[in-house]
């Protein structure tokens, strides 16, 4: 599992050790969290190694699958980490294949929604080719995971490695990062700290929101099917920016005001799955509503704060 010490990786971590796999976590701390694997210690199943994956990938006997989810995925981090971004969707996913090709294992990479850019289809289907603007802030995340897509196919085409390809759309839950910067740790830090919750543009672009128990079902799932083609797995349910903003202040009780900020360069108008091949293949769709997710999200992050940690306003 590479990456494993992140938000979404910690989870499939945990799911994998549920389903009685052993687990070999690879990271290097620069997003995830020690703390996202503290509960793992002593767990005879789990092995975590330190090492930044990038550079060559040397672990001893049998390996079935390898997972990458290595890679900055908010816009905090890979705009102010962007050539480790870009070194990591090229050269981490190459190593990450190098791997699995060397141990015959089944290859997973943990691709974004971001590969349809600032989609001009709508709702975004896995035939979709996006619309990406390559030189712009967000392109050294949005190329990054394109060009690992572009890897991973050529690997299982030239060298026949076993590939995976996710596409996770906008994902929330337990352990995303106080100061994580995606909107809604962002509104939840904004709305428990009683100060305005920063609203880009005029709110009306759109969002879709996945609890992270159902993104990991849907990874697991498509992880032991015989997809080989992308498959997107988020929330088809769409909302704007605007309503969600006031779902959080609703669910948290705050009278915080609403505060409009200039619109970011190449923010995407629209975000939403077409699941249709999840449903198909994996016999797969979320079921956690919005409410029962984002109020255990809220008491996640007021847990976080019981323990004398501010929440950043982003």
């Amino acid at each position: 599992m590479l990456g494993g010490a992140g938000f979404l990786g910690s989870h499939l971590t945990d799911r994998l050790l549920a389903e009685g796999h052993h687990v070999i976590v690879i990271d290097n701390y620069i997003t995830g969290s020690p703390e996202n694997l503290s509960h793992l210690r002593g767990n005879k199943s789990f092995c975590f190694i330190k090492q930044d994956v990038t550079r060559e990938l040397s672990i001893p006997g049998r390996i079935d699958f390898v997972f990458n989810f290595a890679s900055p995925a908010s816009p905090i981090d890979y705009l102010q980490l962007p050539i480790q971004t870009l070194k990591v969707g090229a050269l981490g996913t190459h190593k990450a294949l190098g791997l699995a090709k060397k141990k015959k294992a089944r290859f997973l990479l943990a691709s974004t929604s971001e590969v349809y850019g600032d989609p001009l289809e709508h709702p975004q289907k896995e035939s979709y080719w996006g619309n990406v603007n390559p030189i712009g802030p967000r392109g050294v995340y949005d190329e990054a995971k394109r060009f690992a897509e572009a890897m991973t196919m050529a690997y299982h085409r030239a060298h026949g490695v076993d590939t995976r390809i996710v596409r996770i759309f906008n994902t929330y839950g337990p352990r995303m990062r106080l100061g994580d910067g995606r909107v809604v740790p962002a509104f939840i830090a904004e709305a428990l700290n009683g100060e305005p919750l920063t609203v880009f543009g005029d709110g009306m672009q759109t969002r879709s929101f996945c609890f992270v128990s159902d993104l990991i079902e849907g990874i697991y799932r498509l992880a032991m099917s015989d997809e080989i083609d992308p498959v997107n797995v988020g929330n088809p349910v769409e909302m704007t920016v605007l309503d969600f903003a006031r779902v959080i202040l609703k669910l948290t009780g705050s009278r915080s005001a609403i505060d409009h900020q200039p619109l970011p360069a190449d923010d995407p108008k629209v975000r939403q799955p077409d699941i249709s091949r999840a449903r198909k293949c994996l016999n797969w769709e979320p079921r956690v509503g919005l409410e029962e997710g984002m109020r255990q999200t809220i008491d996640y992050f007021k847990s976080r704060l019981k323990t004398g940690r501010r929440v950043k306003k982003i």
